[in-house]
């Protein structure tokens, strides 16, 4: 099997997505490990996965005979005897499995250890990535040169650019140029910068260097807006569209002016950093001022998110009891879920009364809740945002906001037009009508159409109000 390394920063978007949507057949195992940048401490990261290899071996040995448990986890041990893998790790790692899949991410946050075994992936740590608020994108521009930074408070790598973005002024403009330029190597890069499947420069500061007889001041102006429109829209249409991310320009002042007055990116933040990166000692110094512009914003967004629970569970539009969550969760009726991001509660939610079986992890049967809730959430259009527990509103490791009526009692949407509100089935994809069948058992749905999905569904659903299964 050709396994396929991908790293999470760049592939948070539509790729991922499309990942979770893929629903394995189970048994599904999800395998979580932190790992290290550096030595001798990566000395340890294959140990470790070999360790929680055998947990998964262990739990496999409780339901599935010897051959099958040895098919499915003949990837895992692959990447374990991968000794090229293992020398370019970064801060984390996630392994997922099936019979008809395999996905590996390094990830830019540390994750604790765990190895599950259960009917659907463990995708709680991923989601969290991909829906944590302090995500930003950093734009480093000068006349000469662009590159394009992704990370969070802790971390920051350089991004490899998409093919559709002009590395530097030649390469936007070519024989376009109204003056003579001549560019060197490397541009832009922060001291001491490297990565891992990320394009960082190592070694000292490299600042564009300037030779030949340039043109006419304001040729040379014009030369720096073309350039600037250029990358304006190749960052757009190849990076941000994709990545949805704050954009934070870093750049001298009197580009600022130049960037932002010719901008048409929506993710680009009225704020920046005043100085190029190649002024900086280090890439740690580039995330420093990064994080100090965003925040303020990330503490804001948090603080709405907690006051709009307190308002929903003032009207009785929101829970916090994860049985009541769960019920409406099943009934497609909650439009926000805030997940605790360090909270675990081994189980199983009843695929058509939402009742929740606690259990142990253990049990291959047996996932986190919370991560099936996120699903289900998910499944149905709703909104998931994983939070730290410091700025949790509640105590249960869930907050919800229902998307109609008054919580779980309220009526079918598809019954009553009072809550018209809600998406038909018609309105959803055929990976949230596949996923809506996943968790109501629906047999042959991988190869129904949308047409038959959302009859299926419907059925299972009316036999389910009615005491059926």
């Amino acid at each position: 099997m050709t396994i396929l390394v991908q790293d999470l920063a760049q592939d948070l978007g539509q790729d991922l997505a499309s990942t979770l949507r893929k629903k394995g057949e189970p048994p599904c195992l999800s395998l979580y490990q932190p790992t290290s940048r550096h030595h001798p401490e990566k000395r340890q990261d294959p140990i470790r996965f070999v360790n929680l290899v055998k947990s998964l071996e262990q739990s496999l040995a409780q339901r599935y005979p010897r051959h099958e448990a040895d098919g499915l986890l003949a990837p895992f041990r692959e990447l374990a005897a991968n000794a090229e893998f293992w020398r370019h790790t970064a801060d984390g790692l996630a392994v997922l499995g099936a019979r008809d899949q395999f996905h590996v991410y390094r990830l830019q946050r540390e994750v604790p250890p765990l190895a599950v075994v259960a009917d659907s992936f463990h995708t709680k740590p991923l989601l969290r990535i991909r829906q944590s608020m302090d995500r930003f994108q950093v734009l480093a521009i000068n006349r000469k040169s662009v590159s394009l930074y992704e990370g969070n408070r802790d971390v920051l790598d350089e991004v490899v650019l998409a093919e559709g973005v002009p590395r530097t002024i030649t390469d936007a403009l070519g024989s376009e140029l109204t003056e003579p330029h001549q560019t060197v190597g490397s541009y832009g890069a922060v001291r001491g910068a490297h990565s891992h499947g990320h394009t960082r420069h190592a070694g000292g500061a490299h600042s564009a260097m300037h030779h030949g007889h340039g043109a006419r001041a304001d040729e040379v102006d014009l030369d720096t807006e073309r350039f600037f429109r250029a990358v304006d829209r190749a960052i757009l249409q190849h990076h941000s569209q994709r990545a949805k991310l704050p954009l934070i320009l870093a750049a001298l002042p009197e580009h600022h002016e130049t960037f932002r007055r010719i901008s048409h990116n929506p993710f680009l933040l009225p704020h920046g950093i005043d100085v190029h990166p190649s002024a900086l000692a280090s890439l740690d110094a580039l995330r420093e001022r990064a994080w100090t512009v965003l925040a303020p914003r990330y503490e804001a967004r948090l603080r709405e998110l907690a006051d709009a629970f307190g308002t929903a569970r003032a009207h009785q539009r929101g829970d916090d009891s994860l049985e009541a969550v769960a019920q409406a969760a099943v009934a497609g009726r909650v439009r926000t879920l805030l997940v605790d991001a360090h909270r675990q509660i081994p189980g199983r939610i009843h695929a058509q009364t939402g009742h929740i079986s606690h259990g142990a992890f253990a049990d291959p049967g047996v996932d986190d809740v919370l991560d099936d809730l996120g699903e289900l959430v998910a499944s149905f259009g709703g909104d998931v945002v994983v939070v730290p527990t410091e700025h949790m509103p509640t105590s249960t490791g869930v907050a919800a906001i229902y998307r109609f009526g008054d919580g779980p009692g309220a009526p079918n949407p598809e019954n009553d037009g009072a809550f018209a509100s809600a998406p038909a089935l018609e309105a959803h994809t055929v990976g949230a009508l596949y996923q809506m069948a996943r968790t109501l058992n629906i047999r042959g749905r991988s190869g129904m159409r949308k047409a038959e999905l959302v009859a299926a569904i419907r059925e299972a659903r009316a036999a389910g109000e009615h005491g059926g299964g």
